[in-house]
């Protein structure tokens, strides 16, 4: 045999599988023979697929070799012994004129050789010699219908540093795609959910236009739904504008909407959980904590029935007006003094 380039069928390659390419196999700790010589690609994992052999450092990460199907002649093999390993040998056709970089030394061989050193040889070469048979990498490919996550196919064969670039490039269209259906999606959702909240509001309609029909805690009750799934015609800049209406109208509501809770947990809530129930109860229209600040500071002046107050800590509260330091202070005492006689006496 002529001499030729170490190992000059093989391509560097960044590992990715091609568009049309699919996986059969593959082995761990593969040594490459280069006819009979070792080679420094000693241990490695060797991917079959439908179009080419893909070995991978196993130590050294992004260190890879392809070789592609077109260039194998024909396969053999050689049976381990005591000191040896089996093999299969690939013979190769003459390497082509215009090919992506591979590894650059110089050898007599025109065949290559794969080492089996934890076995496995038998079921690697049967199904490398279907894949040869079958020859997926001739067929042309039908560019398959567009869906979300597609990448446009191509039935060249791609390595080195011009595939790299060119699969970059399909990954990044991929994902271009994939975000245009995704921010499509949401317009949907978003869609939908408006439609919700004017269903909603007919039905707050009719409700009052029912007062007569409807007792006070059916309509208590169902406005408490609306509040649960947030759609209760909540107050917005693009209803009220902007400015000291917009937080008058956000007041009113938001004092609407923490009576129930504020009775529920002794008459006093923090500013920062009044923020969080609220939103929550809002749905997507969510406002700005200083919206929610700025609405509570109203409520004294607009003469609803809950408070803003700042302790000596910082901590800032929203509480009932019926609600009473005093009262608490006194409830205290009480309960410690009646829990300490208890204990005294035996009762």
């Amino acid at each position: 045999a002529t001499p030729s380039e170490k190992m000059d069928r093989f391509s560097w390659t960044d590992g990715v599988f091609l568009s049309f390419e699919k996986p059969v196999i593959q082995q761990p700790s593969i040594r490459l023979y280069d006819g009979e010589n070792k080679t420094s690609f000693d241990s490695g994992t060797v991917r079959l697929t439908t179009h080419r052999i893909m070995w991978d450092d196993d130590e050294q990460e992004g260190r890879a070799l392809a070789l592609h199907h077109s260039l194998v002649k024909s396969l053999d093999q050689s049976a381990s012994t005591i000191t040896k390993s089996a093999k299969i040998v690939v013979h190769l056709l003459p390497p082509s004129l215009h090919r992506d970089q591979g590894p650059s030394v110089s050898s007599q061989f025109s065949y290559i050789k794969l080492s089996f050193r934890k076995g496995g040889q038998s079921d690697f070469l049967s199904l490398y010699k279907q894949t040869l048979s079958r020859k997926a990498w001739e067929v042309v490919q039908k560019p398959p219908v567009a869906s979300r996550g597609d990448v446009k196919p191509s039935g060249r064969f791609r390595a080195g540093i011009v595939g790299i670039e060119r699969s970059m490039q399909e990954k990044k269209h991929a994902t271009d795609k994939q975000m245009s259906q995704a921010f499509q999606d949401l317009d949907g959702l978003i869609k939908k959910a408006k439609d919700m909240v004017t269903l909603a509001d007919r039905f707050a309609s009719k409700l009052e236009e029912k007062k007569g029909s409807v007792t006070d805690d059916e309509t208590i009750a169902f406005k408490s739904y609306l509040l649960s799934i947030g759609i209760a015609n909540p107050v917005t800049r693009e209803t009220h504008g902007s400015g000291g209406v917009y937080h008058r109208e956000l007041a009113k509501q938001l004092a609407q909407f923490l009576q129930k809770p504020l009775e529920e947990s002794g008459g006093i809530m923090t500013l920062a959980d009044v923020y969080c129930r609220f939103n929550r109860a809002r749905g997507m229209e969510l406002v700005s904590p200083d919206d929610v600040s700025s609405a509570c500071r109203l409520f004294e002046q607009l003469r609803l029935p809950m408070r803003v107050k700042k302790f000596d800590s910082g901590v800032l509260v929203v509480q009932l007006t019926s609600h009473s330091e005093d009262s608490v202070v006194r409830e205290t005492k009480e309960l410690l003094h009646t829990t300490f006689l208890r204990r005294w006496t035996g009762r």
